[in-house]
């Protein structure tokens, strides 16, 4: 049996933490930062879990992660 491929953009933007779940990194941050707040910006930066529906969409896409 052929092996399955990976979702390149799936793998670009979430990765699996310790605990086994997926994790990402939110929008918005990237450019055009001068109108945002520095509050906006400082809760932009956490690295935010995936909803627990979506876990085994995420874990489909990422076959071997």
């Amino acid at each position: 049996m052929p092996k399955m491929k990976t979702n390149r953009g799936a793998a670009k933007r979430f990765k699996k933490s310790a605990s086994g779940k997926f994790k990402h990194r939110q929008s918005h941050r990237s450019h055009i930062l001068t109108k945002k707040s520095t509050k906006r910006k400082r809760h932009l930066r956490t690295i935010i879990a995936i909803h627990d529906n979506d876990q085994n969409l995420i874990a489909r896409m990422l076959p071997y992660s």
